[in-house]
């Protein structure tokens, strides 16, 4: 059994709460690995810079309930690749929320740099994540023997490179999942040839006044 975080109720009582304005239900264990999650991420974040925020309330908003909003998007996927995955945002909470809502999906992260990737080798084994497996590497360079069904990112670059850098990774009829706050039109209009945005989805998340958005690019 994992240890009891050291975070407050408060924090219990926003995740919560978060959950439920986003129609996901937590269970009790994905509650409390989220929340060890938050604490380790805290913990590690005194000596590693792993994200500019400090405000325990703000990294549960920002980060947490943010990466928490667009999970939902990822239903049916089996192989998921986060890109720039830093900190583990989306892909740790996407991880421990598919353990239990989906079973068979798998969750990979890269980022090229190494104090990172630690991080997320040590919240790998902490948090007890099967279902995640850890790269060091520029994903341009990444090379496996099974394609992703679905790959991500969240604020990593922008669509052009995103897309150019990673698609060998994709499979045939495999689409992006991209993270952006406002709409990122001009992105969108300068995405490479042969690929198109199949759809746009605006999330609101708890507490957090800004825009968010995820959109869809698949093969045209």
């Amino acid at each position: 059994m994992l240890s009891t975080p050291t975070t407050d109720n408060l924090a219990a009582a926003t995740l919560a709460a978060g959950a439920t304005a986003l129609g996901l239900t937590l269970s009790e264990q994905q509650q409390h690995k989220l929340l060890a999650y938050l604490a380790l991420m805290a913990k590690w974040n005194r000596t590693y810079n792993l994200t500019a925020l400090r405000d325990p309330a703000q990294m549960m908003t920002h980060h947490l309930l943010d990466s928490l909003a667009a999970v939902s998007a990822f239903a049916g996927a089996t192989n998921v690749l986060d890109v720039g995955a830093g900190g583990g945002l989306p892909g740790i909470v996407l991880a421990i929320w598919a353990a239990e809502a989906y079973p068979d999906l798998r969750v990979s992260m890269i980022d090229t740099v190494h104090k990172k990737t630690a991080f997320l080798t040590q919240a790998k084994a902490q948090l007890q994540l099967s279902n995640v497996t850890v790269y060091t590497a520029r994903v341009e360079q990444l090379q496996v023997k099974q394609q992703f069904d679905v790959i991500t990112s969240r604020a990593f670059a922008e669509l052009n490179d995103f897309i150019n850098w990673s698609n060998h990774l994709l499979t045939p009829d495999g689409h992006y999942i991209a993270m952006k706050g406002v709409m990122p039109q001009d992105e969108i209009a300068r995405l490479p040839v042969g690929w198109q945005v199949a759809k746009t989805t605006a999330l609101t998340v708890p507490g957090l006044d800004a825009e968010r958005h995820l959109i869809f690019i698949e093969r045209s």
